[in-house]
């Protein structure tokens, strides 16, 4: 396009017989005018006539004049200083989000250009590779939960809670979902938004002293209305519920049983489908996920044989060509978007599959006996971090019996200001639970001096000890 026809079309087009405003459309005039001429509009003005200028934007943006990248760069990079990230710091942060190392492997396989592809692997005849990877996930999660089958991966946990409890509403149909409140708080509120206008409706059940499900509490909720119960295993205070017990007063009731389970714990504990689960979801961000933020993670979502219909999203499944060669498919396709809408499922339509293929290498990295080491090694570092808190003055169990890797405490002052006196100290104290005091039905129950700490196998000795004698001076200061 010449400096002197500006407005001049492709190929030497003559100009339009009008102008038209353009800014941010990768268009040339001759182009827009032919297309608003199609459509008879005689300016983009027009083709949003039909939004009230009450609600429309009548002023430019209010945005700073442009500059140079270089300018733009350094501005970026000075305003990225102020903010010290969590990989610098020695960090005891969970509540479903872990700082677990991520072996440089991972990195080196999803950033592979054939894994950053279509988004959905429709022609199975050139997505053999994407389509693998994701059958291995599945068959990672049914390993690790002991279920018969696993979808693709979900958004997060939050939302395969609710899609579990969707299921477990349309097979049972039933009008109820019983949550214990050892289930993650913001798990239970996606619950309770998502099934607002559609579902089984959550009912919630308290704990009992020590942060375990109060067993009497679950019994007495649950009846002939229940689709499922679901738990946390291990909770959101890091105490170690009774599977076996929830389920087997589910499956009285005619319910289902849907286990909310940590995947790193699954290398030493039990596999919720041997204790009774019929429906095992989850956040695996701990495998070859960074914290980023808080996101994205990757939820993930198992069942029994016999649910494997209801499940929502993506399924890929293993056959045979013609020539009787193993290949990988799209299969069970339950989603709105390959069927008839009021026959899907779900809405689901996408998965995390990058991150989870990013969690399958990990898991491959670990191997067979990687990971019951490294939830060993997180089982012990735990045992060890709150034994030296406990032995502080003034410091309680909140949450009592074992653990697995996280646990929560009681302090002789405000979670939160501990953990703000330890952040110039280079530490990430945990998480204070005072917000989580609003989802839970203690009877005037402060959770402000409550601390919840998580450990990995990041953490040394070394820190730990250093990082007690932190605590124990912030609180001999009171």
């Amino acid at each position: 396009m010449s400096e002197a026809d500006p407005v001049a079309g492709r190929e030497g087009k003559a100009p339009p017989a009008r102008q038209v405003r353009i800014d941010y459309v990768p268009h040339a005039q001759a182009d827009v005018v032919t297309m608003l001429d199609a459509v008879g509009a005689g300016d983009i003005e027009d083709l949003f006539s039909e939004i009230s200028r009450d609600v429309r934007l009548s002023r430019p943006l209010d945005l700073p004049a442009g500059v140079p990248e270089v300018e733009l760069l350094a501005e970026l990079r000075a305003l990225a200083a102020r903010t010290t990230p969590a990989s610098e710091l020695v960090s005891f942060l969970g509540a479903g989000v872990y700082d677990h190392y991520v072996p440089a492997v991972v990195d080196a396989i999803v950033g592979r250009s054939e894994f950053q592809t279509a988004y959905t692997p429709y022609q199975a005849e050139r997505s053999q590779g994407v389509l693998q990877s994701i059958f291995e996930f599945q068959t990672a999660v049914c390993e690790l939960t002991g279920m018969e089958v696993a979808n693709a991966s979900m958004y997060d946990a939050g939302t395969a809670l609710a899609e579990a409890s969707f299921l477990a509403g349309a097979q049972t149909r039933r009008g109820k979902i019983v949550v214990s409140e050892g289930v993650h708080p913001e798990y239970r509120e996606v619950l309770a938004t998502e099934s607002a206008a559609y579902g089984p409706r959550p009912m919630a059940v308290r704990l009992a002293p020590g942060a375990r499900t109060d067993g009497d509490a679950l019994r007495a909720a649950v009846d002939a209305d229940t689709a499922a119960v679901v738990v946390q295993q291990p909770n959101f205070f890091g105490a170690l519920e009774d599977v076996g017990a929830a389920a087997r007063r589910a499956h009285e009731a005619g319910g289902l049983l849907v286990v909310v389970a940590d995947p790193v714990a699954l290398g030493l504990l039990e596999t919720p489908g041997a204790l009774g689960a019929d429906v095992v979801v989850g956040e695996a961000q701990s495998f070859g996920n960074a914290m980023s933020y808080g996101g994205p993670g990757l939820g993930f979502m198992a069942s029994t044989a016999k649910l494997m219909r209801r499940l929502p999203g993506r399924l890929v499944g293993e056959t045979r060509d013609a020539d009787g060669r193993r290949g990988f498919v799209l299969t069970l396709q339950t989603r709105e978007q390959h069927i008839r809408r009021e026959k899907a499922t779900s809405n689901i339509c996408s998965n995390h599959a990058l991150c989870a293929l990013a969690a399958l290498v990990h898991l491959a990295w670990l191997g067979k006996q990687g990971l019951p080491d490294l939830a060993e090694t997180c089982l012990r570092r735990a045992a060890y971090l709150r034994e030296r808190l406990l032995a502080l003055p003034g410091v309680s169990p909140y949450t009592e019996g074992p653990v697995f890797r996280e646990f929560a405490v009681r302090l002789p002052l405000p979670a939160g200001q501990l953990v703000d006196a330890l952040i110039p100290r280079g530490y990430l104290a945990g998480v204070p639970l005072g917000w989580a005091a609003g989802s839970m039905s203690g009877a005037g129950e402060t959770l402000d001096d409550v601390l919840l700490l998580a450990m990995t196998e990041k953490r040394t000795r070394a820190e730990i000890d250093a990082f007690v004698d932190a605590v124990a001076e912030v609180i001999g200061r009171g």
